[in-house]
């Protein structure tokens, strides 16, 4: 008996149609799956799926063991029958930590100079590549390959230049030529700005502080995608360059700011290169490095009674670094929407 097709409702947007002697759920499914693409379609879909599974386990496996280890006790540690969950759930590892390795005044610290690092550094960037990107001068290429000179370069390599730079800090004084700077005339001597912030603000200010070439790049980059219209419309009106910068072009670049801010933020909280060049642990100015950098007393007079002291240093550092980079992750959790907003306006990403 061949299927008739009987039209129960008629609207402007929808026809309902009902199938008399219609098929059933099985016999649908099977005439599905005969046909030649369904099976390639299911093969792929199982393929990616099980890809998916293998690579987020290889991705979040370490995290969750660094977090599961983090909350046993001495005993589980070295208990074979313990993975993931612990047996004696504790909290004696971050508490030790905390109270011992100075954690909240190290957090204090180490706001203080991100903050303060982030804010220079974001205006700076914002500055030099403003000029780079809308002024052509003689050099401007020339001074662009520095910026990219300062990216490939490693910083590592000119530590000791820094140190004895800022160590013995003077204004315009070159150490080749043997001749006093104004601080020396002065005060009798240059000023020793080893154990202070100081340094760090200086490299910021000069441009030349951590990541400071890859900020400027991305902002040159994102001024380079602003019309040149919305400037010349200023300059018609009357405004000056820095009235037309400060009142049309900051305005638009708010969201590459913050995201320039994060960035730059993120990688002075985790600092350790220019901190350790800095500050070499002769004062009581604690910082994240202190936190990761010594075990707790506490916990350290184990180090030679405790048959797993190798496995449970690692615990203890791994703890230690979770706790370092838990403001960091509260941070993300409120400013991603922006960071996502400057890296599409970057001009990086297609």
């Amino acid at each position: 008996m061949e299927n008739t097709t009987v039209v129960t409702k008629e609207t402007k947007n929808r026809i309902h149609v009902d199938y008399e002697g219609k098929l059933t759920f099985k016999e649908r499914l099977l005439s599905k799956l005969k046909a030649s693409n369904t099976w390639i379609l299911i093969v792929v879909n199982i393929f990616r799926f099980i890809l998916m599974l293998g690579v987020s386990f290889v991705i979040l496996y370490p995290f969750f063991a660094k977090i599961a280890g983090s909350f046993m006790s001495m005993d589980d540690i070295v208990d074979p029958t313990v993975s993931l969950i612990p047996k004696n759930f504790t909290l004696s590892t971050y508490r030790a930590i905390i109270t011992e390795n100075h954690y909240f005044e190290a957090v204090g610290n180490t706001l203080m100079i991100s903050l303060i690092c982030a804010l220079i550094q974001t205006l700076i960037s914002c500055l030099i590549g403003y000029g780079l990107s809308k002024f052509k001068f003689k050099g401007n290429g020339v001074i662009m390959g520095l910026v990219v000179l300062t990216m490939v370069i490693p910083h590592r390599t000119l530590s000791s230049a820094m140190r004895g730079l800022l160590n013995n800090y003077d204004i315009f004084t070159i150490k080749t030529m043997s001749y006093k700077g104004p601080i020396e005339l002065i005060f009798g001597s240059p000023i020793d700005l080893s154990e202070t912030f100081w340094p760090l603000v200086l490299l910021s200010i000069f441009g030349i502080a951590l990541k400071n070439g890859l900020y400027i790049y991305l902002m040159r980059q994102f001024f380079k995608g602003v019309p040149d219209e919305l400037e010349e419309s200023a300059y018609v009106d009357g405004s000056g360059v820095f009235r037309t910068f400060f009142q049309i072009i900051i305005p638009l670049s708010v969201p590459m700011m913050i995201t320039i801010f994060l960035f730059s933020f993120s990688w002075q909280w985790t600092d350790v290169f220019y901190v350790n060049l800095f500050f070499n642990g002769a004062s009581d100015f604690y910082l994240m490095r202190d936190v990761h950098g010594m075990a707790p007393p506490s916990l350290l007079q184990y180090q030679y009674s405790y048959a797993g002291w190798g496995i449970y240093k690692v615990v203890i550092e791994n703890t230690a670094g979770m706790l370092i980079i838990a403001p960091l992750i509260i941070l993300f959790l409120f400013c991603q929407k922006y960071l996502v907003q400057g890296i599409e306006r970057s001009g990086i990403v297609g």
